[in-house]
């Protein structure tokens, strides 16, 4: 396809908090790709679904040019709102909102983040005057000038210890929250990746240890790993975000090592951890206690596949690009 096209995408990896009803999940896929008129909306995509039942949480995948993605994300956000109410909502992992995270990321090199950052803004804005009684939190370019990121933003409103009195919570935007919509976080960053790797322990204190290892943060942290330990299905799950780093990466790499992906963003390289790297550390890390691992699983794509599948995609003008995802993953 023109390539012209790509130059302009942008990817948005919506959470919501529903995963144990598949039909719910697709519906809200399929509003991202329909137009007001019911037909098919065209430019955009949902590459892939990723939920899981134990953290009753869905990631959808959403890819459209930048003109095109805020109605995108928000017929999905709608849809999630008129089907998700956050009183019924059991599962292991944090969580405030029924769509609990809309984070959009520039794929094209025509794309920046302050671009993203005010598209973020517009969608939150735009959501809480179509769904009355949402309201949302600002973190990366949206949160301008700050920029404060999403790990940051998240301690401050109490999102890790699952806050009881959400109305006390003030919003950058909306009303108080309401406990059926929760709170909802809207930003935009490079890239994130998700990557769990499983542990076969159910000891929670050591998962914990292990993830607070890794963590960017402490001595000897890996760059841009945000993480936390949960219960997951009878093991334990350490589950990072992989954040996209500006910084070069590591020079003293192992030869086998694999080296950190590098992704353009407005002329400046952006790297990320690999997932082998991380897969690599947790089972060092858990190994000295005589636990190993049980696997590494990538929720949805790293950005160099995200933005060559939803060209494809897009060039085959295929909506629905979750159900041929296993045929094709590149």
């Amino acid at each position: 396809m023109a390539s012209a096209l790509g130059r302009r995408l942008v990817a948005c990896l919506l959470n919501i908090s529903e995963a144990r009803q598949r039909g719910l999940v697709e519906k809200v896929a399929r509003a991202a790709i329909t137009d007001d008129h019911g037909g098919r909306r065209k430019g955009t995509t949902v590459l892939n679904i990723f939920s899981d039942f134990n953290y009753n949480r869905s990631v959808i995948t959403i890819v459209a040019s930048i003109e095109l993605i805020k109605e995108a994300v928000l017929s999905a956000c709608e849809q999630a709102c008129s089907l998700i109410d956050m009183n019924e909502h059991e599962g292991v992992h944090p969580c405030l909102g029924a769509v609990d995270l809309i984070p959009l990321y520039p794929l094209g090199e025509e794309v920046d983040l302050k671009d993203c950052g005010r598209e973020a803004q517009a969608v939150a804005a735009a959501l809480t005057e179509r769904v009355l009684g949402t309201s949302a939190f600002f973190f990366g370019w949206a949160d301008a000038p700050i920029r404060r990121g999403l790990a940051q933003r998240r301690k401050e409103i109490g999102w890790f210890r699952k806050v009881s009195n959400i109305a006390a919570i003030q919003p950058d935007i909306g009303p108080q929250p309401t406990r059926q919509y929760g709170l909802t976080g809207v930003g935009a960053s490079p890239y994130v990746m998700n990557c769990n790797v499983t542990i076969n322990t159910q000891d929670l204190v050591l998962g914990r240890g292990v993830a607070a290892a890794i963590r960017e943060s402490s001595p000897g942290g890996i760059q841009g790993v945000q993480v936390m330990a949960l219960p997951h299905e009878g093991t334990i799950e350490i589950a990072c975000n992989v954040e996209s780093v500006l910084e070069a990466p590591p020079s003293d790499l192992a030869a086998d090592m694999e080296p950190w992906p590098a992704f353009n963003i407005g002329g400046q390289n952006f790297y990320h951890a690999p997932a082998s790297l991380i897969t690599a550390r947790v089972t060092e890390l858990a190994g000295r206690y005589g636990v190993a691992t049980k696997g590494t699983a990538l929720v949805g794509f790293t950005p160099l596949e995200c933005k060559g599948l939803a060209e494809m995609a897009l060039s085959q003008d295929i909506g629905e690009f979750w159900k041929m995802l296993h045929s094709v993953r590149m």
